[in-house]
């Protein structure tokens, strides 16, 4: 059913393989450019908070998902096993189910790294790619302002607040305590940069779960292979518009990973959305937003056929 307060949304399955369904939902006008939604690791895609989904379909037909073994999609990881890039493969079945010949595609966190896979292995699928809190599925060194050459294994790691909380195991205590758990989560991935609205987030993870149906950790995402990743020459090779959204307060893939992912992949710019971090809180809605609407009008008219 569509959430209060936004625009009206239509909900489908898809079929992405043997026994597995995502899935989807539709919102803005039906003849309107087609955009979608790719989540990060374990995240649904009522994670896309709904202020950013609404002001994206005022122009788009807007699709988010959920990825297997996340929301409502199938859950199946134990019984069949499958590699992160295999996930790359579900952003175009819910293309084909929904009868999407291309799109725009906007990835974050995990969700820009199947977004890359797409744009190196099927590219005639895309319209326009955005690319949010990732990192470059490249060997290419990062060239510094000043000149030089940076290998990719010297650029910045996961903030050691972030890694602390990953390792943690995770108990079962009860739906408010698990939501208090994702709040600090939530807080530590935010960065700093911007006050922290805790409530925004447990609001957000009430939807999450009441969505999902149940309040359990998925632990697919994280325990899956993550080999067979890498696209260097793909992705420099690239010829979709791309735009690169900077953090500056990002915890996980800080800059210069933004500015290192838009010289290893071609067609690449970068745009800097102010005091944001690992997270869309409200403050980064509209901003957000119009970097990439106007990234999307800007897209050739050839690409839209």
């Amino acid at each position: 059913m569509p959430v209060p307060g936004t625009a009206e949304a239509e909900e489908r399955f898809v079929a992405a393989g043997a026994g597995v369904r995502l899935w989807t939902e539709q919102r803005g006008p039906a003849g309107a450019p087609p955009l979608l939604l790719v989540m990060g690791a374990q995240a649904t895609g009522v994670g896309w908070p709904e202020p950013l989904v609404d002001a994206l379909a005022a122009r788009h037909r807007v699709i988010r998902y959920d990825h297997r073994d996340t929301g409502r999609s199938t859950w199946s990881f134990d019984e069949r096993p499958y590699r992160i890039a295999d996930l790359a493969g579900d952003v175009l079945a819910v293309l084909d189910g929904l009868g999407i010949a291309r799109a725009h595609l906007v990835g974050m966190s995990l969700g820009g790294m199947l977004t890359q896979l797409v744009l190196a292995d099927r590219p005639e699928r895309v319209l326009s790619a955005t690319l949010i809190g990732t990192c470059a599925l490249s060997t290419a060194p990062y060239t510094p302002p000043g000149g030089g050459s940076v290998p990719v294994a010297e650029l910045p790691g996961i903030a050691p607040e972030v890694l602390e909380m990953w390792a943690r195991p995770v108990a079962d205590r009860g739906e408010e305590a698990e939501i208090e758990r994702r709040v600090a989560h939530w807080r530590v991935l935010s960065g700093g940069g911007l006050p922290f609205d805790a409530e925004f987030y447990r609001a957000l993870e009430r939807r999450v779960i009441a969505h999902t149906g149940h309040h359990r950790v998925g632990t697919a995402h994280g325990r899956a292979d993550d080999s067979g990743m890498l696209r260097t020459e793909a992705l420099a090779r690239n010829e979709v518009p791309v735009l690169v959204v900077s953090a500056p307060a990002e915890p996980v893939f800080p800059p210069p990973h933004p500015q290192h992912l838009a010289q290893a992949v071609g067609a690449a710019q970068v745009v800097e959305v102010p005091g944001m971090g690992h997270a869309l809180p409200p403050e980064v809605h509209g901003p957000l937003a119009a970097a990439i609407l106007a990234h999307t009008a800007a897209a050739p008219e050839a690409s839209r056929g």
